[in-house]
């Protein structure tokens, strides 16, 4: 349904995408997972034919991205970063301008926007300007697909909603990936990589790794340790200056230690830890997070 191969885009001397290989399959939600800054949006931009790549080949639906754009336009719906809908229109307004520019109609169509236009109909006559953003989000979704697309491009769609709304969102693009539709989302949010079939992880316009969650998570390398105590930003330090330790980040309350297999045990780490002066210092084995494994894949690439 969308597949590109060495698809590359430079921004003067910046190259935002570098030979970018992957392709969706309809009924598949497909998540590409990364930092701001990493290329995801000029991406999707080349997939939605709003930008041209500087090399490499793109096809939605069979078209090409370049040739066929007028006919792609027709058959995707797609949700930028920032919210784009018309503030000074009510809800109902701007769905009825949206199907009228596919040559369709709300009515038309309703079945396909039902389960999410529910939602938001109480507010019909509301401006969209005024809508929460869980609403905003709802909103832009109908908009998507009042024309009944073949492929959704949705571009980190939940960035700056509460964590109700999020889980109600992809709630839905559950739904409609059962409709067939073939799915493409970015996040900066590695917890939401396993609500994806597949993901791409992207580090400087590199694709790291394509995978499911569970085969990238399950591939990790080396033993994981969760280290706690205080004087936090020291530890850190010293963690990183221990033998045989492959990284060490800081992850919210805690360190994640990686080390190769064999090279150190909880209790080893603990009694180290102590020896140096951190009395308090707690060591926990753990299993490996998506964001664990980003890490290590860009330092790898990093180092290669």
């Amino acid at each position: 349904m969308i597949e590109a191969r060495g698809i590359s885009k430079s921004y003067g001397i910046v190259q935002a995408l570098k030979g970018i290989d992957f392709e969706v399959g309809a009924g598949e939600i497909f998540g590409v997972i990364g930092p701001d800054g990493a290329g995801k949006t000029t991406l999707f931009r080349i997939l939605t034919t709003l930008l041209l790549a500087d090399e490499g080949q793109a096809t939605v639906d069979g078209l090409d991205v370049i040739r066929d754009y007028r006919r792609i336009r027709n058959r995707i719906g797609y949700m930028p970063g920032r919210f784009s809908l018309y503030q000074d229109l009510t809800v109902q307004e701007n769905l009825e301008f949206f199907a009228t520019v596919f040559g369709t109609t709300v009515h038309e169509n309703y079945e396909t926007i039902r389960a999410i236009y529910v939602q938001i109909e109480p507010f019909a006559k509301r401006r969209a300007g005024a809508l929460s953003g869980g609403m905003k989000q709802k909103l832009a979704l109908c908009c998507a697909l009042v024309h009944k697309p073949r492929a959704l491009f949705l571009d980190e769609p939940t960035t700056g909603v509460d964590p109700v709304s999020r889980k109600e969102f992809w709630d839905m693009l559950g739904s409609l990936k059962a409709q067939g539709l073939a799915i493409m989302v970015s996040t900066p949010y590695m917890d939401e990589a396993g609500l994806c079939d597949r993901i791409a992880l992207i580090r400087q316009g590199e694709f790291l790794r394509i995978d499911s969650t569970a085969a990238i998570v399950a591939a990790f390398p080396y033993g994981l340790f969760a280290v706690r105590g205080a004087r936090k930003y020291q530890m850190l330090t010293d963690l990183r200056s221990l033998p045989g330790i492959r990284s060490c980040y800081a992850f919210g309350d805690s360190h994640h230690v990686a080390v190769p297999d064999g090279s150190w045990t909880a209790g080893t780490l603990t009694t180290a830890l102590h020896e140096t002066g951190y009395l308090d210092a707690e060591v926990q084995v753990i299993t490996a997070s998506v964001e664990d494994c980003f890490m290590d894949l860009a330092e790898t690439v990093s180092t290669s």
